[in-house]
Formats: structure tokens, sequence, C-alpha cells
């Protein structure tokens, strides 16, 4: 079964460069949401294995976003992925639950290994 994944970026041009690498790699992307709000919404709709994650949204930060996912699904994989690459960011991110975070501008390896990574993890919980 192919690994489902949720992009959330305010970039429709990132949104796009992320899905097409992910779909090239043979990855479902269930969504795209373009602001926070959209991002819970679509989190419960869709159920994704793998969610990516932008700091910066119009109408609420990444970070805001990744706490209100861990009250309601606490289970979810998320990935940040923001040009802010800032260390007190990050640290807030990975405390927070972030499995990673990628600092844009990224390359299309990069982001392959790091989501790779974060639902290996899921398969090894799986089979623990």
């Amino acid at each position: 079964m192919n690994k489902r994944i949720l992009i959330v970026d305010d970039s429709f041009y990132m949104r796009t460069m992320l899905k097409n690498m992910l779909t090239d790699a043979g990855y479902e992307v269930v969504g795209e949401a373009a602001n926070g709000a959209e991002a819970l919404e679509m989190a419960t709709s869709t159920a994704p294995d793998l969610i990516t994650l932008d700091v910066i949204l119009p109408d609420n930060t990444g970070l805001d976003v990744l706490k209100s996912l861990r009250q309601t699904q606490p289970s979810a994989k998320v990935v940040m992925c923001s040009a802010v690459g800032q260390e007190v960011i990050v640290n807030e991110a990975i405390e927070n639950g972030a499995l990673a975070y990628i600092v844009k501008p990224f390359s299309e390896e990069k982001v392959l290994e790091i989501v790779g990574a974060a639902l290996q993890d899921d398969a090894t919980e799986q089979a623990a």
C-alpha cells in the first residue's frame, strides 16, 4: 500500500514541487493545504501517514498547527519543511513532536531521505 502524505504550505509553487517529488517516488499525496485551518481539517478527513508542514502560514504558524495536531492526532507523523531555519524554531518543532525539520531550499534527495526515514519508523513500530 502506498504511503499517504498531506502537504501543508502557503506557497502553491512549494506544494507543487513537493507533490511532484513525492508522487514520482511512489507516494500518494492525499491533499494540499494552504493554511493552518485547512491543514487541521484535511489531517482529520484524510488520515495521512505523514504530513509535511511549513512554519509560515497565513492564518497560523506551523508550530501552532503542530501543537493542535498533537492534541487531536497524537500519533500523526509530521516533518517540518520551511525557509525558517533558526535553531530556536527547529528545536521547538522537534520538542513538539516533529520527526524532522527540512530547511528550504532543499534537494529532492534530502526530502525523500527524510520522508522515507520518517515512514520507516512507522514500519518498525508496527513490527515491534
